[in-house]
């Protein structure tokens, strides 16, 4: 692999992906509201953060690119690779949060990205990311259309991968604290070197190109529906959940922060608004609580059987 035509290509990616994922959202939202774009530089990096707020269908969708470096490698990444501790390194990604108007539009969020350490002998690399779905309404044919689309980015590369990627996602989109799933999941990878350079660039290009076919037709079948104060309050408690873990457990956000990344660009991924309730309880029955009996747990969307009205196809 040569290293520097590796990051120059991973690089020409990340922000073709970012400006393709800005105007399919745009397209969406149909606003006439534009991405406002802040483009930044710093001693150990430099990045494109794009915003959209309070649009027709988007409250916030945020899509950042980031390239950062620097001299020794932050606790989040060394305490899984402790071999690497004090390595000077790169790390580039794009990173995409979307929290939805209408409550029965799912959030979600996607993350592809390459991170580069130099050692002793040849760079350290490895490529990461996935997508995840976070409805506040669950719907089946939504979450079989989502796994569906996670697992068409994933045949060309192996038959395992899917049904591997799918498993790291629930384990690791998991709110310890309350024992409870973020959502109903997707793809998830790290450290991932399999086929070498060429094949793992070619997998993480096919799950950041399969974003907007797996989100745009859910929130185009939802975008719509009516909706009252109560579904609202309800999306603003579920959201909570949502920055607990971002905040908690996600490493993303982690290691942006150890290793001194932009706050504002880091932190793009809360929603603008969200609620608290102590010790909220739904009432049996209704659809809040099915959400949180049926939907937030580890399932196999796949075998599930299409409602009689499956979601359209964009």
């Amino acid at each position: 692999m040569n290293h520097t035509l590796a990051l120059e290509n991973v690089s020409s990616y990340l922000k073709e992906l970012q400006d393709r994922l800005c105007a399919g959202l745009s397209k969406t939202d149909d606003s006439g509201i534009q991405f406002h774009e802040d483009a930044w530089t710093q001693e150990k990096g430099d990045g494109r953060t794009r915003i959209l707020r309070n649009g027709n269908v988007f409250e916030q969708a945020g899509v950042n690119f980031s390239h950062v470096h620097g001299s020794a490698l932050p606790t989040a990444a060394s305490a899984r690779h402790p071999e690497l501790a004090g390595s000077p390194f790169q790390a580039m990604g794009v990173s995409l949060v979307v929290h939805p108007q209408n409550p029965f539009v799912p959030t979600s969020h996607m993350n592809v990205r390459f991170f580069c350490a130099e050692t002793a002998g040849a760079p350290i690399w490895w490529f990461g990311g996935g997508f995840d779905l976070t409805p506040t309404y669950g719907f089946v044919a939504d979450a079989i259309h989502w796994h569906r689309t996670a697992q068409a980015a994933c045949i060309p590369f192996g038959k395992d991968l899917y049904p591997q990627f799918k498993k790291a996602c629930d384990e690791y989109f998991y709110l310890k604290h309350r024992d409870e799933q973020r959502g109903v999941g997707g793809l998830f990878f790290d450290d991932h070197t399999e086929g070498g350079f060429d094949h793992a660039f070619a997998l993480t290009r096919s799950i950041g190109d399969h974003y907007l076919p797996a989100y745009l037709p859910i929130v185009a079948n939802h975008c719509n529906q009516p909706f009252s104060p109560e579904h609202r309050e309800f999306q603003l408690y579920r959201r909570g959940r949502y920055v607990e873990f971002n905040l908690v457990y996600d490493r993303g956000t982690l290691f942006g922060l150890q290793s001194s990344g932009r706050t504002e660009s880091i932190l793009m991924s809360l929603p603008p608004r969200v609620a608290w309730h102590y010790d909220y309880q739904p009432q049996p029955g209704t659809p809040e609580a099915t959400l949180i009996q049926d939907f937030l747990k580890p399932r196999n969307w796949l075998a599930e059987q299409l409602p009689s009205e499956p979601i359209k196809s964009s």
